[in-house]
């Protein structure tokens, strides 16, 4: 009975990494295996990684690789970008090895070939308009627009000269020490996208959030409906109740023989 293993093992594993990484914080999880293993991911790793390596090879080695992650997060390069693209390919080329050879299948047609192409594609466009358009970066030939469209409250915003641009820094623009410039309504610098998230490419970096969430959960989903049709195909699921039954009968048959002796 070939039953594909490998896709439950891979659909399960990334149903619980997902859901610890995303929700391992919710109170609802507190002190369980799943905020466990959300500790574990977004610090103990490393943390355990940087002792493993001053351990093995001393604190020369330890310091080498805080000086990489400096490097990789602290100034622009596209070493994540590259790291991104690599997962994204990785992932879809070990799900086509281990799934599409169940396609067609009893709940899964042969259009999720082809949309599984689409989809990795629409959240790549998003990656990369995140990745290369303008953030927003504010100039002394622009400063008076932005001025004009976000004016200062003399409360949280008052008005401030950057001291490194040495322009008035509107309200909610602030200078990203990692591209050494200042930025509109800025949220954050995304090492991933090794580019600033501000006024102008929010909605892209949203939309490639949004679209990834819903690209891994149709995978799950999928994956789940494979193993589903691929289980009702081989009729595992009769074959185990058949089984169970059968058991099932044959202890409640010695159950009686062992009675009846005592009678």
């Amino acid at each position: 009975m070939d039953v594909p293993w490998v896709l439950v093992a891979h659909g399960s594993v990334t149903a619980l990494v997902v859901v610890s990484f995303l929700c391992g914080q919710w109170p609802i999880f507190e002190g369980t295996f799943v905020q466990s293993i959300n500790h574990f991911l977004t610090s103990g790793a490393y943390r355990h990684f940087l002792r493993l390596v001053q351990a093995a090879c001393g604190t020369g080695a330890r310091d080498l690789v805080l000086g990489v992650e400096q490097y990789c997060c602290d100034r622009p390069n596209p070493i994540l970008q590259v790291f991104y693209v690599a997962i994204i390919g990785g992932t879809y080329f070990i799900i086509v090895q281990s799934s599409f050879k169940y396609i067609p299948g009893y709940y899964v047609s042969v259009l999720h070939r082809y949309l599984s192409i689409v989809v990795v594609s629409i959240g790549a466009i998003l990656f990369v308009l995140t990745s290369f358009s303008d953030p927003g970066t504010i100039t002394s030939e622009n400063v008076s627009q932005y001025v004009s469209a976000y004016p200062f409250d003399n409360i949280i915003y008052v008005e401030k000269e950057c001291s490194t641009c040495k322009i008035t820094r509107p309200a909610r623009a602030k200078h990203c020490r990692i591209c050494d410039r200042c930025v509109a309504r800025f949220d954050h610098h995304c090492g991933w996208m090794n580019n600033c998230i501000g006024e102008k490419n929010t909605r892209y970096f949203v939309a490639f959030l949004v679209w990834h969430f819903l690209l891994c959960l149709y995978g799950a989903i999928i994956l789940g409906f494979i193993v589903a049709g691929e289980l009702k195909d081989k009729k595992v699921v009769y074959i185990l109740t058949g089984y169970y039954s059968v058991r099932s009968k044959s202890s409640h048959s010695s159950n009686r023989n062992v009675f009846s002796c005592y009678i």
